[in-house]
């Protein structure tokens, strides 16, 4: 196939999957952009994908563990100790404590920003210099109670690192901040770290012992997750450390650390940070991605009120680094990650510093991933083009899962092995819009392709044989086969004489609106058509296609025939064309069926005795005088119908006798007045087959009085007055020999 036939036949799925590589490569150069709304959404899903691989693979990462604790504030520790916020008396004792049992490092994710009351100095307020022993006494006292300055006394015991908060609002200025620990070669106004207005920090004594401070402000993404932390932010033109990084430098015993910059736009951006000689790399804004241990509680935690008492274990806390925080009702910092939404904040901070002193553990996003991505949509995307529009929709369907597989087992190397993250959504929404749009335009072609061949061979073969070798061809078999069938013949009485009286033109006319409404009422109870023979309509349930109940849908199939004929006589008198009655005969059995024909015509049909046998009840339904003839067989399975039993008889052509009935209608259609009728008819009947002329010719006499219009009463009238006059011997089976077809 040249290149303008492919055109002509991929031209659609060719143009749609070129505008969804475009449409998908924009969307992630949108993601560089903070300011655009489509990159924020856009950022979420992918932030989605981050959290469902970080959970999925948190089990496969070989990582280093620092010696980290965390001391909760929890339930047990204040009903041990009273209310919280406790006086710094009990602080300065738990800061003694662990400083006893060895520890490196203490962080408090807690603020103490307002100074303590001192208790001697409330009474001195209230004394006055009437009672000089008393106040003297108390002026010596108050030093010696002062929690502030217990707590102070106990910082320097050990490294230890006080929590601060800054804030939006410039009006909020609480505490004394710390001096700045960054070295940068550029000034901090200068880059686009996050900015402060504001500022609560902790009060002037305790800052000004503390070893180190920094911030516990928290970075979510838009959707509320912590996947990421800042490293620093800027408040004033000074750059300020988060307390994870501040509690990294006194680990690591690193004086200064600098801030690694590199020219971006007009201005600069954060290449990384220095550690003492260990480079962290991080963001253009100073983040880094938080290198999850585990769940929730994936750091050992101990109470505090087990600290306070001396109940812990001295190797547990031996050379390790602390975190105080608090998860007591009420006060705890609970916050929404990716590996658990009620996360405790202070395991946060703890992810964060063991990362830090082990950067290999941090997941990054070099500036080239970018630029990765987009190569990645183009080729991937230009080989969809070349392949997809071929395919089946299982072969696309099957070609884009092996891609997409591929591309994930990608993701989950670089991320576990060299804690690479590579952006997925766009690659994958893209594989899988593609798929779904050429797909569907695939399905629609061959919908259009099949519906075509449809239009054409419904002209000469049942459409529900072509329809199910569409759907299923293994399903329908083209060779012969026996199967139970009901077959249906129906024919407009007394045509000739009909046809003779009306042109051509109008005959067409005629036979046109009795077709349709026949044909369509076999349609619609699942028959398929045989063939149109002049007027004669004959039909088949049970081919190709398996029918459940057919013999009684077949009959119920005829009865609104009959039903359809009563109503299109008024139509047909207001056109001046002659009235008309239709016969209908139905006959279930064995027949054969398939595609029989010759090489130059075939057709899918059904033969045998069972269909002759529903010609020869079609022809009799004029002798009996009632629109439709049903044989015992048929009766047999219409459990739903009532049926007025008929006569025995012996077609032409054949030695057997068989019961023949009329349906008169559905069971629950049954009224008082036609079931007395059909049971004096029953009566009469087994009257006949008993050879009990008198009663029965009795019965009979009655009915015909009674309904004078049916025929069938006239004739077995006449028949009991022949077989009275000539009777036919014991050896007589009720049966009645047809001459004629």
């Amino acid at each position: 196939m040249n290149f303008p036939q492919l055109w002509r036949k991929y031209y659609q799925q060719w143009v749609c999957s070129c505008l969804l590589i475009v449409l998908f490569m924009a969307l992630q150069l949108l993601t560089l952009s903070p300011a655009s709304p489509y990159g924020d959404a856009f950022k979420r899903l992918e932030g989605l994908g981050y959290d469902l691989r970080l959970k999925s693979t948190l089990s496969l990462q070989s990582r280093s563990f620092l010696p980290i604790v965390i001391v909760d504030i929890d339930e047990p520790s204040l009903k041990q100790v009273g209310r919280f916020p406790w006086s710094r008396h009990v602080i300065a004792r738990l800061q003694s404590q662990l400083a006893d049992a060895g520890v490196a490092v203490i962080a408090y994710d807690i603020l103490f920003s307002e100074p303590e009351l001192n208790p001697a100095q409330q009474v001195l307020s209230h004394l006055s210099d009437t009672l000089p022993a008393v106040f003297q006494t108390l002026q010596t006292l108050a030093p010696t109670i002062d929690a502030d300055s217990a707590f102070s006394a106990r910082l320097q015991d050990t490294d230890t690192v006080l929590g601060l908060l800054f804030e939006h609002q410039p009006d909020i200025q609480v505490g004394t901040l710390p001096e700045t620990i960054f070295f940068s070669a550029v000034p901090a106004s200068s880059l686009p770290v996050p900015a402060f207005a504001g500022h609560v920090a902790n009060v002037p004594e305790l800052q000004q012992q503390s070893p180190g401070s920094g911030f516990i402000n928290s970075a979510p993404d838009s959707d509320g997750f912590i996947r990421n932390s800042m490293l620093l932010a800027k408040h004033q033109g000074q750059l300020y450390p988060a307390l994870a990084l501040e509690a990294a430098r006194l680990y690591t015993m690193a004086e200064q650390v600098e801030v690694v910059t590199k020219p971006f736009g007009e201005g600069h951006s954060v290449e990384g940070i220095r550690l003492g000689t260990q480079l962290i790399p991080t963001d253009d804004y100073g983040r880094v991605n938080v290198p999850y241990r585990g769940p929730a509680f994936s750091f050992p935690y101990v109470s505090a009120g087990d600290v306070l008492s001396g109940n812990i274990d001295p190797q547990l806390f031996d050379q390790a680094i602390v975190f105080v925080g608090t998860s007591a009702v009420g006060h705890a910092d609970l916050r929404t990650t990716p590996v658990g939404v009620q996360y405790p904040g202070v395991e946060v901070h703890a992810n964060v510093l063991e990362g830090l002193v082990f950067p290999e553990l941090l997941p990054s996003r070099p500036n080239w991933m970018d630029g990765a991505v987009i190569m990645l949509l183009l080729i991937t995307g230009l080989l969809c083009v070349a392949i997809l529009p071929r395919l089946e929709v299982l072969g696309i369907a099957v070609f884009t899962l092996c891609l997409c597989g591929l591309f994930v087992t990608l993701s989950v190397y670089l991320w576990v092995e060299l804690r690479l993250d590579l952006p997925q959504v766009a690659l994958l929404s893209m594989l899988i819009s593609q798929a779904m749009i050429l797909g569907s335009l695939g399905f629609v072609r061959e919908h259009k392709e099949r519906l075509q061949i449809k239009s054409i061979f419904d002209q000469y073969v049942p459409p529900a044989h072509i329809q199910a070798m569409l759907d299923n061809p293994d399903s329908v078999s083209m060779e012969g086969e026996k199967r139970d069938i009901t077959v249906l013949f129906a024919d407009i009485r007394s045509f000739t004489t009909i046809s003779e009286s009306l042109d051509a033109g109008r005959l067409k006319s005629y036979l046109n609106q009795y077709f349709s409404p026949i044909t369509r009422i076999i349609f619609e109870h699942q028959g398929t058509i045989d063939k149109y023979v002049g007027d004669m309509v004959m039909a088949f349930w049970n081919a190709p296609l398996p029918v459940e109940q057919h013999p009684e849908l077949a009959v119920r199939c005829a009865m609104a025939m009959q039903e359809e004929v009563d109503a299109l006589q008024e139509p047909m008198r207001q056109q001046a064309l002659p009235p008309f009655k239709i016969g209908i005969g139905l006959n279930t059995g064995d027949m054969n069926v398939g595609d029989m024909g010759s090489e130059y015509r075939r057709a899918y049909t059904v033969l045998g005795d069972a269909v002759n046998l529903g010609s020869r009840l079609e022809g009799l339904t004029k002798y009996y005088g009632v629109g439709i003839l049903i044989n015992e067989t048929t009766h047999a399975q219409c459990p739903g119908l009532v049926c007025r039993p008929i006569d025995k008889v012996k077609v032409k052509g054949k030695n057997l006798a068989v019961t023949v009935y009329e349906p008169i209608c559905s069971s629950d259609a049954l009224t008082p007045a036609l079931r007395n009728e059909l049971a004096a008819h029953q009566n009469a009947w087994t009257l006949y087959l008993s050879q009990q002329w008198q009663q029965a010719l009795a019965a009979f006499t009655k009915l015909k009085e009674l309904s004078p219009e049916r025929k069938i009463y006239a004739l077995m009238y006449e028949r009991i007055l022949t077989l009275q006059a000539h009777p036919p011997g014991e050896e007589w089976d009720g049966s009645y020999t047809h001459t004629s077809k």
